[in-house]
């Protein structure tokens, strides 16, 4: 347990087992407890980090508003912190969105990115989506003090009176329009892309970020190094905590080369 002073912020991590670091980004309102019930999965061979984004669980909240751009620095400036050049990034709905930011701003620390749950744009939320953001102010905040999610900031928040204050910033993040289209083309590591069967997003913008795009041809030659997995009987809200989400992104995180294979007589 520990805490990194980054970007003008102490941003509180955790670090779990030994090998190959992979840096695990919570969803909004959580904290990095949120992917417990798969770290024993994922922290197999492999040194798992989880962090408290800005103004989540132990990391308290600044004089500022809360930017996907910002968090993405964050991470990036924590990977720099843990003295590592690289590390695999994963990162479930607003983790996702951070990052995405950390590989576009940051190319060069990310290895390899997987992204649970989140567009590449604003309007690749469903609209049930978008009304839940518009939702996010005083008599939501008051409401969710009947969930567990604040049960849990509750319990671990350095202030826990800034709970109204999160919630408010939420709201404002994430009812700005966004496009990240033509940003994706910055990253330069392989992708993974996770969604629910039942998940918030379009189908339609699933595979913005380069899974599913083309035939492979019958010899796999035109496979994209990206990779995409709709995992079934799986919604939004329950995506993170599955082992079947374990078991999709290990193989994409262990394997020795991404690259398509060559064609056959070569």
């Amino acid at each position: 347990m520990s805490y990194a002073d980054v970007n003008g912020i102490s941003l509180y991590y955790e670090e779990h087992a030994s090998g190959r670091p992979l840096i695990l980004l919570h969803g909004g309102y959580g904290t990095g407890e949120m992917f417990a019930p798969i770290l024993p999965l994922l922290a197999g061979g492999r040194r798992v980090i989880t962090v408290d984004l800005r103004g989540h669980g132990r990391t308290a909240d600044v004089d500022r508003p809360l930017r996907f751009q910002t968090m993405g620095d964050d991470i990036a400036a924590l990977i720099g912190h843990l003295g590592l050049a690289q590390a695999d990034v994963m990162g479930y709905s607003l983790g996702a969105a951070t990052a995405l930011r950390t590989a576009i701003q940051h190319p060069d620390v990310v290895r390899r990115l997987v992204i649970v749950s989140h567009p590449v744009r604003h309007d690749g939320w469903f609209p049930q989506s978008l009304a839940g953001f518009d939702q996010m102010g005083p008599a939501f905040a008051e409401a969710m003090k009947q969930s567990p999610i604040y049960e849990v900031y509750a319990r671990v928040a350095p202030r826990v009176e800034d709970w109204p204050v999160l919630v408010g910033k939420m709201g404002t993040m994430l009812r700005q329009d966004y496009d990240w289209s033509a940003e994706v083309a910055k990253i330069t590591a392989p992708v993974m892309l996770v969604y629910g069967d039942a998940d918030s997003v379009w189908p339609a913008h699933i595979a913005l970020l380069g899974g599913g795009l083309r035939d492979a041809n019958w010899d796999g030659s035109a496979r994209s190094v990206a990779r995409l997995a709709i995992l079934p009987g799986h919604t939004h809200y329950d995506i993170a905590f599955s082992p079947d989400l374990a078991a999709a992104v290990i193989p994409f995180l262990d394997a020795a080369s991404l690259e398509p294979p060559a064609p056959m007589g070569r």
